[in-house]
C-alpha cells in the first residue's frame, strides 16, 4: 500500500503527523459472523485473509493480535486447567486457599459463548482471586511480536489492550454486573483488598510493557456510565487510570481507554484521567452524547473512532454517514484516528468502509 499506516498511526498518537488523520475501522465482527453463517465471505472477499481484506479496502487495522505478546504466569502454588463437557467449557483455578470454577456455554448462532457460571460468586471466592493476583507475574514474547508483525506489516502500529481495572474487572470478568454491585456495598473491605492486589499485579505487567517495543497501550475497560456511576468512577477507576498512566508515560507509551457505552456523567473526568486518548465513544443516535459535546470535554486528547456502527447499515443513508465523517474531521482533526464505534456489524455494508476511506484520503491529500 502507498501509505505506511503503521507510521501514520504512531505519528498521530505522538502528534507528529502534520495534520493527517487515519481511517482505522474494526471489521472483524463482520468477517467472523459472515464466516460463521455461510462458511465463506461474500463477493470479492471470498477466500481472502483478514490482511487481504484490509489491503483491498485500503484502510488500517488496530492490531490487537499483539495481545498474546504478554502472558500471565502463575507461580507453582496455582494450577489452572480447562475441561470440555459438550457445549460447556469449564475453567478451573486451584490454589492453596481454595478453588475457583467458571463455565462458558457455546451456542449455535455465533462463535461467541455466554457465561453460565462466573469465576467469582461470593466473598470467599474473591479472597481466592486476591491470592491469584498476588501470585501472578508476566512475560513478554518477542517471537510472538515478530510473527504478528510479519503477518500485518505496515497496516497498523503494534498495540495491545491490558486487563480491566477494579470495578470493570469485577463486572465483566469475575462476577457480572449485579453481583459486582452487591460486592461493592456488602463487603467493600474485601473488594478493596482485591483491587490493591490487582493494581500491583498490573504494575508488574506495565513494567514488562515498558521494556517492550509496543508503544500504543489501551485500557480495554468497556466503560459504560449505565453501570459505572460518576461516584464509582471517581472512587475506583479514576485513581487507577492516573497511576497506570503515570507509570506507562515513564516508558514513553501512548495510553488510551475504551469508553464504548453511554458517557453521560463521565465526560467531566476525561482530562483528569491522565490518558492521551479515548476510544470508541459512541455518539447519538447510537450512544447518548453529541460529537460536539465530546469535543468540549476531550480537548486535545486523541479521539479514536467516532462513527456510530449503525451508520454502516442501509437503514441509514450514505449521506448521513458522509456527514458524520465530515463532522468528525471538522471537530477532532488532527488529533483523530477515525474508526467505527465500536465495530461494523454483520448486517453492515462493507463497501461503506471503502467510501469513508476515500473521504479521508482526499482530506489528507489536501494537506500536501
Amino acid at each position: 500500500m502507498a501509505t505506511n499506516f503503521a507510521k501514520l498511526h504512531e505519528d498521530i498518537c505522538f502528534k507528529r503527523a502534520g495534520g493527517k488523520v487515519l481511517w482505522q475501522p474494526r471489521i472483524q465482527c463482520w468477517i467472523a459472523d459472515k464466516l460463521f453463517e455461510k462458511g465463506e465471505l461474500p463477493g470479492i472477499y471470498k477466500g481472502m485473509t483478514n490482511v487481504d481484506i484490509y489491503k483491498e479496502l485500503g484502510c488500517s487495522n488496530r492490531i490487537y493480535e499483539y495481545n498474546p505478546c504478554f502472558q500471565a504466569v502463575y507461580d507453582d502454588t496455582i494450577q489452572e486447567s480447562w475441561e470440555k463437557d459438550g457445549a460447556i467449557t469449564r475453567h478451573i483455578i486451584k490454589t492453596p486457599v481454595g478453588t475457583l470454577t467458571e463455565e462458558d456455554k457455546s451456542v449455535p448462532s455465533t462463535y461467541a459463548t455466554y457465561k453460565q457460571k462466573w469465576l467469582v460468586c461470593n466473598e470467599d471466592d474473591l479472597k481466592i482471586m486476591t491470592y491469584v493476583e498476588q501470585h501472578t507475574n508476566w512475560t513478554y514474547s518477542q517471537e510472538t511480536f515478530d510473527r504478528v508483525h510479519e503477518k500485518w506489516g505496515d497496516i497498523g502500529a503494534p498495540c495491545v489492550y491490558i486487563p480491566r481495572v477494579s470495578v470493570q474487572r469485577l463486572y465483566l470478568n469475575l462476577m457480572g454486573v449485579e453481583e459486582g454491585v452487591y460486592a461493592l456495598y456488602d463487603y467493600p473491605e474485601t473488594v478493596e483488598e482485591y483491587f490493591t492486589a490487582l493494581r500491583e499485579c498490573h504494575f508488574r505487567l506495565i513494567d514488562v510493557i515498558n521494556e517492550s517495543p509496543i508503544n500504543i497501550i489501551n485500557f480495554g475497560d468497556n466503560v459504560h456510565s449505565g453501570t459505572l456511576s460518576p461516584e464509582l468512577f471517581k472512587k475506583y477507576v479514576l485513581p487507577e487510570y492516573q497511576m497506570r498512566c503515570e507509570r506507562l508515560h515513564k516508558g514513553g507509551k501512548f495510553v488510551y481507554a475504551h469508553f464504548d457505552g453511554d458517557n453521560r456523567g463521565l465526560m467531566e473526568f476525561y482530562q483528569q484521567t491522565g490518558l492521551d486518548g479515548l476510544e470508541a465513544i459512541t455518539p447519538k443516535p447510537q450512544g447518548d452524547v453529541e460529537l460536539a459535546e465530546v469535543k468540549k470535554y476531550i480537548g486535545d486528547m486523541v479521539f479514536i473512532d467516532g462513527i456510530p456502527a449503525i451508520y454502516f447499515d442501509k437503514e441509514f443513508s450514505e449521506e448521513t454517514l458522509i456527514a458524520c465523517v465530515h463532522e468528525c474531521l471538522d471537530l477532532f482533526a488532527p488529533n483523530l484516528i477515525l474508526g467505527i464505534s465500536d465495530e461494523i456489524s454483520s448486517t453492515g455494508d462493507i463497501e461503506r468502509v471503502r467510501l469513508v476511506g476515500k473521504i479521508v484520503d482526499e482530506y489528507n491529500a489536501k494537506l500536501q
